[in-house]
């Protein structure tokens, strides 16, 4: 039963850290508003999963991974809105001032890193077909089937919190070299890349 509930902890755990669009949202909200900003934005991806995680626990989840114009609906809205943060970080590079470090660019708003973070997950289906497809085969025999749920989707949460805001910290702890302008412009141009990136092949693949 220990190596089950490890192998559990594990697999979401490696799902945690693999590079995806969390981490590019992070990291265009660390770039722009610094530690704060990072954080905010990783609390509302970790909201955007307890929402997917909730749904799933009382079933809706499967609902919508079950109905293909669902799916693709939400999936090309997901897809275009990370389209959209790439090209807004792309222009944002584009219009980055040549000036000294003293001269920065104004900070998002407390709200819009959060809000990032929330809506890039709430409008990935595919958070729904993993907690419906593979969440369930994660669940100890002989547990009950929604509190196991809805404990490793808090589980996959905290290590969300732990590694994004790791990953936070860390990014922010350069603040000295990245508030340089020519090294702030190449992170936006590599950043907006990633996001508008992830979210044409989103796109595409609804199509």
């Amino acid at each position: 039963m220990i190596g089950v509930v490890v192998t559990a902890f594990a697999v979401l755990g490696l799902l945690t850290v693999i590079p995806g669009p969390d981490m590019a949202v992070v990291t265009r909200a660390g770039l722009s508003g610094g530690r704060s900003a990072a954080l905010r934005a990783t609390f509302g991806v970790v909201a955007g999963l307890m929402v997917w995680g909730a749904l799933t626990v009382v079933g809706l989840g499967a609902v919508l991974a079950a109905s293909a114009e669902a799916y693709t609906a939400v999936k090309i809205v997901g897809g275009m809105y990370l389209v959209y943060l790439g090209v807004s970080t792309l222009w944002r590079s584009r219009t980055r001032p040549h000036a000294a470090p003293s001269a920065p660019a104004p900070a998002p708003s407390s709200g819009s890193s959060w809000r990032a973070g929330f809506l890039t997950n709430l409008l990935n289906p595919k958070i729904a077909v993993f907690y419906t497809g593979l969440l369930p085969q994660l669940v100890p025999p002989g547990w009950p089937t929604a509190p196991s749920l809805a404990l490793l989707v808090l589980v996959h949460g905290l290590l969300g919190i732990v590694w994004l805001g790791a990953y936070s910290i860390l990014l922010t702890r350069a603040r000295t070299t990245l508030e340089k302008p020519s090294v702030r412009k190449v992170l936006d141009r590599i950043t907006g890349s990633v996001l508008f990136g992830f979210g044409a092949v989103v796109v595409a693949e609804a199509r």
